[in-house]
């Protein structure tokens, strides 16, 4: 936790924001975290080592593709009910985001929000979060902070650097609570609670569960942005820890696990190798699978029983076309 008193002003030259607060996350130790995972009798690493500048790429273009929906269906269920999520939030309501990356996500809700308060940005990646929230804060003349801190951290927000709002809304697109298990997620929106405060309410997006098919062909598209979204783990190692590897010796390989209500995405043996960091050396046998990802798919009856596990309660839902995406409003309180 941080105190107010740790808040520095960076309205010059850092751009013209109410202020930002450096929690310093923890960003990981890349060959630490890749030789324990590689360690574990089910070898595993975090996604958050996918993103790279070159992954970050990637992954902008994934979100375009035609077989990938969720970022499209998102932004519909989002506009085509903007109206309607905007009277149920209520006015004078303060935003704050979490993981806000690009500013493009934000903006329907602050141009259909009733005379919002303030909005605060928090972002892992200090510079972009600088650069997005600064950018927000000239088009819209609001009071806009910043915070660079992991989600996944507890956060408190500093007092009498923001106007007064009514209660804050939570703001968190891109179903990345389905990146999240279960139990985690649970913590998560947990601490948000104890961030946002009493009286606070939560825009969540979410991917529901569908047929297997839609699913499979989103994270295996035709021209392979996906695969080499998966193999740039791969490459990463191999530059940046100097690990002994060959990239021909795997597959991207990514399934619907229909019993967790998963997409799980692999990097799997396509014959006997070995991934070797310093005088660490894994051996994979043909088949064996070093688990890169999941996204979680949920129906409404399991997010109500996961909501039911924190101090948050669904207030409503607005769903794409076919249940493909829901756009959550929780309270708290």
């Amino acid at each position: 936790m941080e105190n107010a008193d740790t808040v520095t002003d960076l309205t010059a030259p850092m751009g013209p924001l109410a202020y930002f607060l450096d929690l310093h996350p923890d960003l990981g130790d890349f060959r630490a975290d890749a030789i324990e995972g590689l360690s574990k009798p089910e070898k595993c690493i975090s996604p958050k080592y996918f993103y790279d500048e070159r992954g970050s790429k990637l992954f902008q273009r994934i979100t375009s593709l035609e077989e990938y929906y969720p970022t499209r269906t998102e932004r519909s269920v989002f506009l085509d009910n903007a109206r309607e999520i905007c009277d149920a939030i209520g006015d004078g309501a303060a935003i704050f985001e979490y993981g806000s990356g690009a500013s493009e996500k934000i903006a329907w809700l602050l141009k259909g929000l009733k005379d919002p308060a303030a909005y605060v940005a928090m972002d892992i990646s200090k510079d972009h979060l600088i650069e997005s929230a600064s950018a927000i804060a000239e088009e819209t003349q609001l009071p806009v902070a910043a915070i660079c801190a992991d989600f996944h951290a507890p956060v408190r927000l500093p007092e009498g650097v923001l106007p007064e709002a009514k209660r804050w809304l939570g703001f968190f697109p891109g179903s990345t609570i389905g990146n999240m298990l279960p139990e985690t997620a649970v913590a998560f929106l947990t601490r948000a609670s104890e961030t946002l405060g009493p009286d606070a309410k939560f825009l969540i997006g979410v991917d529901l569960e569908k047929n297997p098919a839609v699913l499979n062909a989103a994270y295996n598209d035709r021209e392979g942005i996906t695969a080499e979204f998966n193999f740039n783990l791969l490459r990463r190692m191999r530059r940046e820890l100097d690990a002994v590897l060959k990239i021909e010796d795997f597959e991207h390989y990514a399934f619907y696990n229909e019993e967790l209500n998963r997409i799980e995405m692999h990097l799997r043996a396509l014959r006997p190798t070995t991934i070797t960091i310093d005088q660490h050396e894994f051996s994979f046998a043909q088949g064996e699978t070093l688990h890169t990802e999941n996204s979680h798919k949920y129906s409404m009856d399991r997010l109500n029983a996961l909501f039911a596990q924190t101090p948050w309660r669904l207030e409503a839902a607005w769903k794409a076309p076919q249940d493909w995406f829901a756009a959550c409003l929780l309270s708290n309180g």
